[in-house]
């Protein structure tokens, strides 16, 4: 297995600003090779539905296991939820770019957040992710997350569950699993990211933007 369950159940749950918790290790070296090796190709920016993507196995076994019963299970325990018939979707990230990152709280359709990132280990300033204790300041902030490979980041989704980082522009390769309350905006919100998502590689095909 790709993902440490038992590491997630045992990580203490932060209270402030907002219930969260920050994991190293939730996924190991080997795997996090294995995951980058496998990782969708080409690279375009935004957040991409896995549906619109090509990917080898160990990426899709990651998201197999992401959204399987037990992670399920874990974060209903964890955060003190009911999440039976609550959706989860799925989005890819593989670049930032320089507007990415600005202070924001996920939709209020989204219950629980679940953000782990795929990199090599992390040496820039910019796209580390900042737990903000407001939403007018980066400075001011709870915890500070380099996006280093392996590493989880899970929130609950409260009113001021405030995040943001400062800029970056470059690879910074990511999976958000959101469970959610309402299957529609789901789909609604899936279907505007598979639009922008083939737009985005029917640019690539004609010379429009960057080359991964």
């Amino acid at each position: 297995m790709l993902i440490n369950l038992a590491a997630f159940e045992a990580a203490p749950l932060n209270t402030e600003p907002y219930p969260h918790l920050i994991l190293p290790g939730f996924v190991g070296k080997e795997g996090v090779a294995a995951i980058g090796r496998d990782f969708p190709r080409p690279a375009l920016p935004g957040s991409l539905p896995p549906d619109v993507l090509d990917y080898g196995p160990a990426f899709a076994n990651l998201l197999d296991e992401m959204a399987g019963a037990e992670m399920r299970r874990l974060v209903e325990l964890k955060f003190g939820l009911d999440l039976s018939g609550r959706p989860s979707m799925t989005t890819v990230r593989a670049l930032a770019r320089e507007r990415d990152g600005q202070i924001h709280r996920d939709a209020e359709f989204k219950l629980v957040t679940l953000l782990l990132y795929l990199n090599e280990p992390w040496h820039a300033d910019g796209g580390r992710l900042r737990v903000l204790r407001s939403s007018t300041s980066l400075e001011h902030y709870a915890a500070e997350i380099p996006p280093d490979g392996g590493t989880l980041f899970a929130f609950r989704c409260t009113p001021n569950a405030w995040h943001g980082h400062k800029p970056f522009e470059g690879p910074r390769r990511s999976i958000q699993l959101n469970y959610v309350s309402d299957e529609a905006m789901m789909l609604r919100e899936l279907a505007r990211h598979r639009f922008s998502a083939r737009a985005k590689k029917v640019g690539r095909l004609f010379g429009f933007g960057r080359a991964a």
